[in-house]
């Protein structure tokens, strides 16, 4: 029986994903910064547990604790929607210490074990907005097109030590809490000058022509973690599959 590591668990992709690769049968460990233990089925199959991926102490006891594991899924991560020029770069390091050094860290943290053990699938899930840049999230996007690289970069480093690497890009999700983790109001970060060009954006997004679903990427998640070909990227959602097309 597999083991399956995700972060970001507390809500949106992170806990459709583990309840996707529970109902698959997998051993399930979910974590998340702050533990919320009643949005997950008990389960012999599946522990929740506390890792916050800006800490190296968090990360090392969650990978102490957590015994053998199969693939590793770095999920969490913070967005922040507004422009550039409002944006603080003290909220820009937050935004990178968790979507890319968090996923660097927890990388590097599980590499070793998966080295020896001669096997493993490290999944990061990026954004569609790699695919199409979207206006008013610049810092964000720069955050997600770090990892594209990284990752395509780590695919070729880790394969001759039979350890798969792979992205899963999902698409606009309407469900998700895109800015929940933003002590920014949406005022400060648009302002006067912005309001013209941002208004019609804000509208587009209230109205979206394609979404993704919760389940379309925990699915392409899936299909990651079982791909056994050389095939990096996972666009999911028929939004992200449609950019992904014409890119």
């Amino acid at each position: 029986m597999k083991t399956v590591m995700i972060t970001g668990c507390s809500s949106g992709y992170g806990l459709e994903t583990a309840r996707h690769f529970h109902a698959q049968g997998w051993n399930v460990i979910a974590t998340m910064r702050t533990l919320r233990e009643d949005i997950l089925p008990r389960s012999d199959r599946l522990r929740i547990v506390a890792l916050d991926v800006t800490d190296p102490s968090s990360i090392a006891t969650a990978l102490e604790t957590s015994g053998p594991i199969d693939v590793l899924v770095n999920n969490a991560g913070i967005g922040v929607v507004g422009a550039f020029e409002a944006t603080p770069m003290s909220y820009i390091r937050k935004v990178f210490d968790t979507n890319t050094f968090g996923v660097m860290a927890m990388t590097q943290a599980i590499v070793p074990l998966f080295r020896q053990q001669n096997s493993g699938v490290v999944i990061n899930v990026t954004s569609s907005v790699t695919l199409a840049a979207m206006p008013l999230a610049a810092a964000y996007t720069a955050s997600k097109m770090a990892i594209e690289g990284f990752t395509g970069s780590l695919a070729h480093e880790l394969a001759p030590f039979n350890v798969r690497v792979k992205l899963v890009e999902p698409g606009y999700a309407p469900t998700t809490r895109f800015s929940q983790n933003t002590e920014l109001s949406i005022e400060d970060l648009i302002p006067a000058a912005y309001q013209s060009f941002a208004e019609p954006i804000f509208a587009a997004f209230a109205k979206p022509v394609l979404t993704t679903k919760e389940t379309d990427v925990a699915e392409a998640v899936w299909a990651a973690a079982n791909d056994l070909s050389g095939q990096l990227r996972f666009p999911a959602g028929p939004d992200a599959v449609a950019l992904a097309a014409a890119s």
